[in-house]
């Protein structure tokens, strides 16, 4: 097991977790959740919607086939820090290229392993998510970490901080296959909330022209660019916060086809006259029940959100719910060509159940 240096995590309610640190010596601190996927974890440490919180794998073993770079959904390592049981010394695949260990210091993201995460997880279901700071010394000190300073400088409150305008794209860009098709190109204008490049990557196999957009464009900003279809990305913190978005969804209603994904999902809900709520420890990973209520069947879908829809929108039905705590899952308004799932049908590592939904919303465009 990698890692010599000290490290320390403290929870809010004073909970503190000594273990060995690997990646970068520094201090971080964030909403602690945890992600049940077996694997996947440099997907994971590159999705947008986990900036401002530290996260935590529940599969013991982490770093064993390394980091190969051609998998990132973006360019970045986006939570504060990462837990882990046990980090892997070696690795190998074929597409390795760098360590776990090695791809947090390029970053300067801290992480900390052996640790019993099954604990914390178990103390974050029983006590809901909260903010947490992890610490990682400096190589050469061996001096213990000071958890009482620690906790004193832990102030963070995640539902007050738009982490949306931190990860967004801050101009617009363009992805399509390349090929001169015979036909017109479909083009999708995707708002980008903190897109995973695996939504990107599904539509362009499908012959999209995606012209990506910052999340503080306006309504004529995604007019001028006269879309066969928009969508509205993940992305991090709490929709409610998102007014502008909500009037700048709400305006756009009933022109052209809408796809909301997560996030996505969740601002139709408020532009619509519906509401999120925060749930206790929210649904992270690729291995969560979702009912299509349509299909009359069971989805195994990746997840990755700290909240979900309560009261649902004026004229929208419910499509889809979680099998484990009936959350809504999906919904659509089809008066208005509209259709949202909680889940990531793009998965990145997987399944790929899911895959379906980008079919549908080009056969709508």
């Amino acid at each position: 097991m990698s890692g010599g240096r000290n490290a320390v995590l403290v929870l809010q309610d004073g909970t503190t977790i000594r273990g060995k640190g690997f990646g970068a010596s520094a201090i971080s601190q964030g909403e602690l959740v945890f992600n049940t996927s077996m694997m996947g974890y440099e997907e994971a440490l590159t999705d947008p919607s986990y900036a401002g919180q530290l996260l935590l794998m529940t599969y013991p073993l982490l770093g064993n086939y390394g980091i190969s770079g051609k998998i990132r959904e973006s360019d970045r390592i986006q939570p504060s820090a990462f837990v882990v049981r046990e980090l892997s010394d070696d690795y190998e695949h074929r597409d390795a290229k760098s360590s776990l260990d090695a791809f947090l210091k390029e970053h300067g993201v801290p992480g900390i392993c052996g640790i019993d995460t099954r604990f914390v997880v178990r103390h974050i279901r029983d006590k809901g998510v909260m903010p947490a700071i992890l610490a990682v010394s400096d190589k050469d000190s061996d001096k213990e970490i000071d958890t009482k300073k620690l906790l004193e400088r832990l102030e963070f409150d995640y539902s007050s901080i738009d982490f949306v305008s931190k990860v967004t794209t801050k101009k617009p860009l363009v992805f399509d296959n390349g090929r001169a098709d015979t036909g017109k190109k479909k083009r999708v204008v995707l708002i980008d909330f903190g897109v995973k490049m695996g939504i990107i990557r599904e539509l362009v196999a499908r012959g999209a022209e995606v012209h990506v957009l910052p999340s503080f464009s306006s309504a004529d900003d995604v007019k001028a660019l006269e879309p066969d279809g928009i969508l509205l990305s993940n992305g991090p913190g709490d929709p409610s916060l998102l007014t502008d978005a909500h009037r700048m969804i709400r305006s756009l209603g009933g022109r052209e086809p809408i796809f909301g994904i997560c996030l996505g999902h969740q601002l139709l809900a408020h532009a619509f006259g519906g509401d999120t709520y925060k749930l206790k420890f929210g649904h992270r990973g690729s291995n969560h029940a979702v009912l299509d209520l349509l299909r009359n069947r069971v989805s195994i879908t990746t997840q990755n959100h700290g909240f979900a829809v309560g009261k649902m929108p004026e004229g929208f039905e419910l499509t889809h719910k979680n099998v484990n705590d009936g959350t809504v899952e999906g919904m659509r308004n089809a008066a208005k060509g509209i259709f949202s799932v909680q889940y990531h049908p793009e998965a990145a590592p997987g399944p790929r159940d899911s895959r379906y939904l980008f079919d549908e919303f080009m056969k709508m465009i």
